[in-house]
């Protein structure tokens, strides 16, 4: 079972991002949180394999989030709206970024 933590704080995306996974990804354990403190606990405590994660968001960015945290042993999947952070996605080694609306196709590819 894979874990995956989706972390937005736009509950709409949140809930389009969890239906995609839970319809088209097999064997996935999905957790959402909509605050990227709450989201730091959540990941030192459970490690998911995944962290879908959004960039612009009113606590902290999603850069500003993964420099806080502990330990980063999970693939990084970013979900915005914006196209001008990719680079620095890459920087920060996330495996994919995605552009809301999440395009089905799209999902499954960074999911493989």
């Amino acid at each position: 079972m894979m874990k995956i933590l989706l972390v937005d704080d736009e509950n709409d995306a949140l809930e389009a991002l969890e239906w995609k996974l839970k319809n088209y990804v097999e064997n996935v354990e999905i957790t959402t949180c909509n605050s990227p403190i709450t989201a730091i606990n959540i990941i030192n405590k459970s490690k998911p394999d995944v962290v879908f994660l959004d960039i612009q968001m009113p606590e902290m960015d999603g850069f500003t989030m993964i420099e806080k945290l502990d330990n980063r042993d999970f693939n990084l999947i970013f979900t915005t709206a914006y196209d001008e952070f990719a680079l620095k996605a890459i920087k920060v080694s996330a495996i994919d970024y995605l552009l809301k609306p999440i395009d089905k196709d799209e999902l499954l590819q960074a999911m493989d």
